[in-house]
Protein backbone atom coordinates (compact mmCIF):
# COMPACT_ATOMS: atom_id res chain seq x y z
CA UNK A 1 0.00 0.00 0.00
CA UNK A 2 1.36 3.12 -0.97
CA UNK A 3 -0.27 6.35 -0.09
CA UNK A 4 1.43 9.68 -0.75
CA UNK A 5 1.03 13.14 0.66
CA UNK A 6 -0.34 14.23 -2.54
CA UNK A 7 -3.35 11.53 -2.49
CA UNK A 8 -4.32 12.95 1.17
CA UNK A 9 -5.85 15.55 2.46
CA UNK A 10 -6.42 17.27 6.34
CA UNK A 11 -10.54 16.37 6.66
CA UNK A 12 -10.43 12.94 5.12
CA UNK A 13 -11.41 10.48 7.05
CA UNK A 14 -12.46 6.75 6.57
CA UNK A 15 -15.21 4.61 8.62
CA UNK A 16 -14.76 1.09 9.17
CA UNK A 17 -17.36 -1.43 11.46
CA UNK A 18 -15.05 -3.13 13.83
CA UNK A 19 -17.49 -5.65 15.09
CA UNK A 20 -21.40 -5.92 14.50
CA UNK A 21 -21.68 -7.72 17.31
CA UNK A 22 -18.90 -8.39 19.62
CA UNK A 23 -19.17 -12.39 21.46
CA UNK A 24 -17.99 -13.27 24.59
CA UNK A 25 -16.27 -15.79 22.26
CA UNK A 26 -14.40 -12.92 20.57
CA UNK A 27 -13.36 -11.85 24.03
CA UNK A 28 -12.29 -15.01 25.87
CA UNK A 29 -10.56 -15.91 22.57
CA UNK A 30 -8.79 -12.32 22.73
CA UNK A 31 -7.66 -13.32 26.13
CA UNK A 32 -6.07 -16.47 24.98
CA UNK A 33 -4.26 -14.54 22.68
CA UNK A 34 -3.17 -11.73 25.20
CA UNK A 35 -2.20 -13.93 27.95
CA UNK A 36 -4.43 -11.38 29.91
CA UNK A 37 -7.33 -13.76 31.43
CA UNK A 38 -8.32 -10.85 33.85
CA UNK A 39 -11.37 -12.62 35.53
CA UNK A 40 -13.38 -8.84 34.49
CA UNK A 41 -13.10 -10.51 30.93
CA UNK A 42 -13.51 -14.07 31.01
CA UNK A 43 -15.69 -14.78 34.46
CA UNK A 44 -19.29 -13.62 34.71
CA UNK A 45 -19.62 -14.54 38.68
CA UNK A 46 -16.36 -12.42 39.60
CA UNK A 47 -17.13 -9.94 37.51
CA UNK A 48 -20.94 -9.67 38.79
CA UNK A 49 -20.73 -10.87 41.99
CA UNK A 50 -17.15 -9.31 43.30
CA UNK A 51 -16.54 -6.57 40.88
CA UNK A 52 -20.34 -5.44 40.70
CA UNK A 53 -20.08 -5.30 36.81
CA UNK A 54 -23.10 -5.87 34.64
CA UNK A 55 -21.55 -8.73 33.23
CA UNK A 56 -17.70 -9.46 31.70
CA UNK A 57 -16.75 -7.01 29.32
CA UNK A 58 -13.95 -6.84 26.47
CA UNK A 59 -10.38 -5.99 27.61
CA UNK A 60 -9.58 -2.07 26.13
CA UNK A 61 -6.77 -3.54 24.05
CA UNK A 62 -9.02 -5.97 22.67
CA UNK A 63 -10.82 -2.04 21.15
CA UNK A 64 -7.68 -0.31 20.26
CA UNK A 65 -6.30 -3.53 18.44
CA UNK A 66 -9.47 -3.54 16.51
CA UNK A 67 -9.21 0.23 15.84
CA UNK A 68 -6.06 0.38 14.71
CA UNK A 69 -7.23 -2.13 12.10
CA UNK A 70 -8.05 1.42 10.23
CA UNK A 71 -5.21 3.01 10.31
CA UNK A 72 -3.45 -0.66 8.61
CA UNK A 73 -5.72 -0.96 6.24
CA UNK A 74 -5.93 2.64 4.95
CA UNK A 75 -2.02 3.60 5.28
CA UNK A 76 -0.35 -0.40 5.30
CA UNK A 77 1.16 -1.16 9.00
CA UNK A 78 5.05 -0.45 7.82
CA UNK A 79 3.54 3.46 7.59
CA UNK A 80 2.31 3.62 11.19
CA UNK A 81 4.75 6.05 13.04
CA UNK A 82 3.06 6.28 16.53
CA UNK A 83 -0.49 4.62 17.72
CA UNK A 84 -1.74 5.97 21.07
CA UNK A 85 -5.52 5.26 22.56
CA UNK A 86 -7.25 6.31 25.86
CA UNK A 87 -10.68 3.64 26.59
CA UNK A 88 -12.92 5.71 27.85
CA UNK A 89 -15.93 3.68 27.98
CA UNK A 90 -16.24 -0.46 28.44
CA UNK A 91 -17.39 -2.34 25.07
CA UNK A 92 -19.72 -4.92 26.61
CA UNK A 93 -20.37 -8.29 24.50
CA UNK A 94 -23.15 -7.47 22.06
CA UNK A 95 -21.92 -4.35 20.92
CA UNK A 96 -21.50 -3.10 17.60
CA UNK A 97 -18.34 -1.29 17.36
CA UNK A 98 -17.13 1.30 14.48
CA UNK A 99 -14.55 3.23 14.11
CA UNK A 100 -13.40 6.84 12.71
CA UNK A 101 -10.10 7.97 11.59
CA UNK A 102 -9.46 11.49 10.01
CA UNK A 103 -6.87 13.48 8.66
CA UNK A 104 -5.96 15.91 10.99
CA UNK A 105 -2.14 17.18 9.97
CA UNK A 106 0.23 16.56 7.32
CA UNK A 107 3.43 17.68 8.26
CA UNK A 108 7.31 17.31 7.40
CA UNK A 109 9.22 15.43 10.14
CA UNK A 110 12.87 14.17 9.58
CA UNK A 111 12.63 15.30 6.21
CA UNK A 112 9.79 13.10 4.92
CA UNK A 113 5.76 13.86 4.97
CA UNK A 114 3.49 12.61 7.60
CA UNK A 115 0.16 12.31 8.72
CA UNK A 116 -1.40 12.89 12.12
CA UNK A 117 -4.61 11.30 12.68
CA UNK A 118 -7.12 11.45 15.26
CA UNK A 119 -9.49 8.63 16.09
CA UNK A 120 -12.59 7.43 17.62
CA UNK A 121 -14.25 4.28 17.84
CA UNK A 122 -18.22 4.65 18.80
CA UNK A 123 -20.60 1.67 19.86
CA UNK A 124 -23.57 1.11 18.95
CA UNK A 125 -24.86 3.99 20.65
CA UNK A 126 -22.60 6.19 19.21
CA UNK A 127 -21.11 6.48 22.66
CA UNK A 128 -17.35 7.03 22.19
CA UNK A 129 -15.41 3.56 23.74
CA UNK A 130 -12.16 4.32 22.10
CA UNK A 131 -10.23 7.76 21.73
CA UNK A 132 -7.14 8.36 20.22
CA UNK A 133 -4.23 9.23 17.74
CA UNK A 134 -1.53 8.16 15.48
CA UNK A 135 1.26 9.46 12.97
CA UNK A 136 1.80 7.53 9.58
CA UNK A 137 4.57 8.17 7.27
CA UNK A 138 2.63 8.85 3.95
CA UNK A 139 6.33 9.04 1.44
CA UNK A 140 7.35 5.33 0.65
Amino acid sequence: MSVSAQETSVGESRDMVLFEDLSRTQIVMYAGASGDYNPLHTDERYSTEVAGFPGVFAHGMLSMGATGRLITDWFGVDRVIDFSARFVNQVWPGDRLSATCTVEAIREQDGEHVADLALITVNGDEKPVVVGAATVRLDS
